[in-house]
C-alpha cells in the first residue's frame, strides 16, 4: 500500500498559525499594520502641509493648463515661450480672480454679516414662535456654547495667531507658484525620475496612472470652474431681479462655494436666502431657495455630467466622506482638495488594474520603455489612445518635434499606431 495522506487536522496540528483562527489572526494584523501606517502617513503630511498643500495645488493646476499649452505647441509655438506664456496667464487669471473677490467682498462684508445675523435671528424666532414646538432650553443652550466659544481665550489666542497665518499662506503661494513652474518646465523629467522603480509590465500600468491621474485632475478643475461660473452667475442674476442687496458678494460666495461639491453652493444659497429674509422678505427668501434648488438640479443633471464626463466617477457617499475626512485634515483647503484627490485614487486604481484596457504585450512594454527614456532627456511625448488618455507628461504633446541638445526626436518617426496603448 502507498503512504496515506494527512488530513487537514494533522497538518495543521503542530503549528496553530495554519488553522483558520490562526489565518484570520495572521489578516488582522496584517490589517491592524496598513491601518498604523495610514494613520502615521498621514499625521506626518500634516506636519508637513505647507508643503503638501501648495505641492497638490500645483499639481491640479499644472494638469488643468496643460491642453492649452500642447495646443499652443501644436500651432508652433517654441516649449519655453508656450510654457511661459501658459504660465503667465494662469498667474494672471489667479491673481485677477482673487483680487476680485477679494475687492468685491470686503467692501461689504460688514454689512454681509449684519444681514446674515438678522436673518437668523428672524428664522430663531420664527421657529421659537412656530407651530412646531421647540425646546427653548435647548435652544438657549446651543446659542450659549456658541457665544462662550466666540469669546473664549481660544478664539482669542486663534485671532492672535493671524499675522503667523498670514506669513503661512504667502510662503505656501509663493511655493506653490515655483512648483507650478517646474511641473510645466520639467514634467516629463520629473515623472520620469517617479518612473524609475517600475520596468515591464508595471512600467505600463504605471504610466496609465499617470495618465488617468491627469486627465480626471484635469477635467475635474475645468468642469468645476466652469459649473461654480454658472451657478454664480445665474443665483446673481436672480438676486439682481429680486433687488436682493449685496448680490455681487453672494454672487462670490456661491462661486467659491461651487468648488465644494454636495455643501458648498448649498450653504452659500442658504446665506442668500438669509439675506433676502431680511431686506426683502419671506415670499422674496423663498424664491431665492427655489432659484438655488433649481440652479443646483440643473447642475446635477445637465452641467456636470456634460462638462466633467468620468473626472468625478464616484459615489456622493465617497465624496460625503472624502469632504468630511478633508475638513477635519486640513480645514477649507482640505474641503476642496479632498474630492479630487477621491476620485483621482479610485481613477488610478482602476487604472492599476487595466480596466477597460486590452492586455499588455511586449510591444506596449517596449513603447513605454521608450517613452519614458524620453520623457527622461526632456522629449516626453503624449500618448492618446482609445480612452482618450492625456500625456502624463504636464505639458507635453504629440505632434511636438522639437530638437533637444541638438538632436532629432528618436520618437517622432515611430508609426502613429504604434504610438497609442
Amino acid at each position: 500500500m502507498g503512504p496515506v495522506a494527512s488530513t487537514p487536522d494533522e497538518r495543521t496540528a503542530g503549528n496553530p498559525w495554519k488553522d483558520s483562527l490562526g489565518r484570520a489572526g495572521v489578516r488582522s494584523a496584517q490589517v491592524l499594520l496598513l491601518l498604523t501606517l495610514l494613520v502615521v502617513s498621514v499625521f506626518a503630511l500634516i506636519q508637513v502641509r505647507l508643503v503638501v498643500i501648495p505641492l497638490l495645488i500645483a499639481l491640479i493646476l499644472a494638469a488643468a493648463i496643460s491642453p492649452l499649452v500642447n495646443w499652443l505647441r501644436r500651432k508652433g509655438w517654441p516649449s519655453a515661450a508656450a510654457t511661459a506664456f501658459s504660465f503667465l496667464l494662469l498667474l494672471a487669471v489667479l491673481g485677477g480672480l482673487i483680487t476680485g473677490i477679494v475687492f468685491a467682498v470686503r467692501s461689504q462684508a460688514s454689512e454681509l454679516v449684519e444681514s446674515a445675523s438678522a436673518g437668523f435671528d428672524q428664522l430663531y424666532e420664527f421657529i421659537r414662535t412656530g407651530p412646531i414646538p421647540i425646546d427653548q432650553q435647548q435652544i438657549e443652550e446651543a446659542q450659549a456654547a456658541v457665544v462662550e466659544f466666540a469669546s473664549s481665550s481660544a478664539a482669542g489666542s486663534g485671532a492672535l495667531t493671524g499675522i503667523s497665518a498670514a506669513g503661512s499662506f504667502l510662503t505656501g503661494a509663493a511655493l506653490m507658484i515655483v512648483i507650478l513652474f517646474f511641473f510645466l518646465k520639467d514634467g516629463d523629467r520629473i515623472w520620469a525620475f517617479m518612473l524609475r522603480g517600475f520596468d515591464g509590465h508595471r512600467l505600463v500600468r504605471a504610466r496609465r496612472v499617470g495618465y488617468r491621474s491627469l486627465e480626471v485632475l484635469g477635467g475635474y478643475v475645468r468642469g468645476t470652474a466652469i459649473v461654480a461660473f454658472v451657478d454664480a452667475f445665474f443665483i446673481g442674476l436672480a438676486l439682481l431681479i429680486l433687488g436682493v442687496p449685496l448680490a455681487l458678494p453672494l454672487a462670490v460666495i456661491v462661486f467659491i462655494g461651487a468648488f465644494i461639491p454636495l455643501v458648498g453652493a448649498t450653504a452659500a444659497g442658504i446665506l442668500a436666502a438669509l439675506v433676502a429674509l431680511v431686506a426683502n422678505g419671506p415670499v422674496v427668501a423663498l424664491i431665492v431657495i427655489l432659484v438655488v434648488v433649481g440652479v443646483n438640479q440643473l447642475e446635477g443633471n445637465f452641467l456636470q455630467p456634460v462638462v466633467m464626463g468620468k473626472s468625478l466617477s464616484v459615489h456622493a457617499l465617497v465624496i460625503l466622506i472624502a469632504l468630511t475626512a478633508g475638513t477635519i485634515l486640513a480645514g477649507i483647503v482640505g474641503a476642496i482638495l479632498s474630492v479630487p484627490l477621491a476620485a483621482v485614487t479610485w481613477a488610478a486604481i482602476k487604472a492599476w488594474r487595466g480596466e477597460g484596457e486590452k492586455p499588455i504585450d511586449a510591444g506596449e512594454v517596449a513603447l513605454a520603455e521608450e517613452e519614458t527614456r524620453a520623457d527622461s532627456k526632456g522629449r516626453g511625448r503624449s500618448s492618446q489612445g482609445n480612452s482618450g488618455k492625456v500625456s502624463a507628461s504636464v505639458g507635453k504633446d504629440p505632434e511636438e518635434t522639437d530638437e533637444v541638445d541638438g538632436r532629432p526626436d528618436m520618437t517622432s518617426g515611430a508609426p502613429e499606431e504604434g504610438r497609442r496603448s
